[in-house]
């Protein structure tokens, strides 16, 4: 009965610090949502284990609903609100300051990367002109404004070839991906895995994508609730031509994991797409970056 004392004191004090904000019980076994139940703060006080695979929720002595679901199953049961907010802000090389936010355990910048420079002061090349970026191999490190216009910087930050994003790292599949990459001192660029731990603790890929969206910016009525508060706008692309494409429509953003020697994966967002989906893309194209703390 001690671990189950445990996550009656887990819920009570989420139901505290909460205040009031959200309506869904989240049922996790360590980073992993294994269940969720919607229901009202104000109308639980209590869980408790009527055998051995259900949790029965009390109001004033009153059951209120139940849950099928193993108590070994799980190691903790949260609302969704205390384990989401505002964190503090980095800077990078530039001077650029990113405001972050705590999304489950992870720390995310809540803005697209914008520096020109390593954290080693390094300059990344700019590249400018379709020809240009259309000249590029995968090994070849670049960023660009999209539409070649510095005015995008702001809402939408730069866009990255792979080896740019990687800066000579290792492919990485790993949680955390261990690549430090183009992201400041402390920072990494995350893997597929780390998007994963994302989406998974979000609900899912398609659960997902509306908590993710800014709640403005997208195109024909495609903007998301930012319930996450990692205010994803449509930053678009440039394709491996160097023709800029999609800003209003979607956003992409590289992971720190490649396929093979031209290729990596990435994570697209689309105005009209349910799922935060991962492909297999040239690593000339030019990406978004969103970095994740150490």
């Amino acid at each position: 009965m001690q671990k189950f004392t445990f996550l009656i004191a887990i819920l009570l004090y989420c139901i505290i610090a909460a205040n009031g904000q959200n309506d869904t019980l989240y049922f996790m076994k360590g980073e992993s949502i294994i269940n969720r139940q919607s229901i009202k703060q104000i109308d639980l006080d209590s869980i408790k284990f009527s055998n051995s695979d259900t949790i029965t929720f009390v109001k004033n002595n009153l059951i209120v609903n139940k849950q099928s679901i193993k108590p070994t199953d799980i190691d903790s049961i949260i609302f969704y609100k205390p384990i989401i907010g505002s964190s503090n802000t980095i800077t990078d090389y530039d001077g650029n300051v990113y405001n972050t936010v705590t999304i489950g355990t992870q720390i995310w910048m809540k803005e697209n990367l914008k520096t020109t420079h390593y954290a080693n002061g390094v300059a990344i090349p700019l590249v400018s002109g379709s020809s240009n970026w259309d000249a590029l191999t995968s090994a070849n490190e670049a960023y660009c404004w999209h539409s070649d216009d510095i005015a995008n910087k702001a809402t939408y930050g730069a866009l990255y070839t792979w080896a740019a994003a990687m800066k000579a790292g290792l492919s990485s599949t790993y949680n955390p991906s261990g690549v430090q990459g183009v992201c400041p001192t402390g920072w990494h660029l995350p893997s597929d895995a780390e998007w994963t731990q994302l989406t998974d603790f979000l609900g899912g890929t398609t659960a997902s994508v509306v908590k993710l969206k800014s709640t403005t910016g997208w195109y024909n009525g495609g903007n998301g609730t930012n319930e996450s508060g990692f205010t994803a706008y449509p930053a678009g692309v440039r394709n491996s031509s160097g023709l800029f494409n999609y800003i209003g429509i979607n956003s992409r953003w590289w992971c720190a994991t490649e396929t093979n020697s031209i290729m990596a994966l990435d994570r697209l967002m689309g105005y009209n797409l349910n799922d935060l989906e991962s492909y297999s893309v040239d690593k000339t194209f030019g990406y978004s970056v969103r970095c994740l703390k150490d």
